[in-house]
């Protein structure tokens, strides 16, 4: 079937008319990165799950972004109280890990995970693809969600390890790149 300017000028359904369930479901075929965005806040591990990461929005400066619900508890903490941000992708042996870090229970999120902080606060994952620490350069309101924009300051990634994606509302493993 080939879309037509008829056909595009004539939506078949409207934004407004849409189902949430059925929006996400039609969402959920685009594979989404999966990433950890931590701090170390008064010497306690402090943590999120976002599925919305994206890279190589710019390169001169180096930056990142990623939504946040505006009904996460853990997004104004790291916000507010922490000079940098660790961003972790999460690799494709660590969905359990991903769960436990996602939990309601942010006292038990961190438990038996290992991460490393610097100076600045900064807390990332060991053993992922690629960790970045960053800084907030922007935030803007994007209906349900704030867009947070993030300045890479560091880096370093592992190319013999592979990601994890969200995609189809599962953790998916991506594939190794060897033959």
């Amino acid at each position: 079937m080939s879309l037509s300017a008829a056909t595009l000028a004539k939506p078949a359904v409207r934004a407004a008319a849409l189902d949430p369930l059925e929006l996400r479901a039609a969402f959920a075929q685009f594979p989404q990165g999966i990433v950890v965005v931590g701090a170390e806040i008064n010497g306690s591990p402090q943590g999120l799950v976002a599925s919305t990461f994206t890279v190589g929005v710019s390169l001169e400066p180096p930056l990142v972004t990623f939504a946040v619900q505006h009904t996460s508890g853990t997004w104004p903490l790291l916000r507010d109280e922490a000079s940098h941000l660790g961003v972790s992708v999460i690799g494709s042996d660590q969905q359990g890990l991903c769960r436990k870090i996602a939990s309601k229970d942010r006292a038990q999120r961190f438990a038996d995970v290992e991460y490393a902080t610097d100076d600045d606060g900064t807390l990332v994952l060991t053993e992922t693809p690629l960790w970045l620490k960053t800084r907030i350069y922007n935030q803007f309101t994007a209906g349900d969600h704030d867009i947070v924009v993030l300045e890479v300051l560091d880096l370093a990634a592992d190319p013999t390890r592979n990601g994890l994606v969200f995609h189809q509302s599962a953790f998916t493993p991506l594939p190794s790149s060897e033959a």
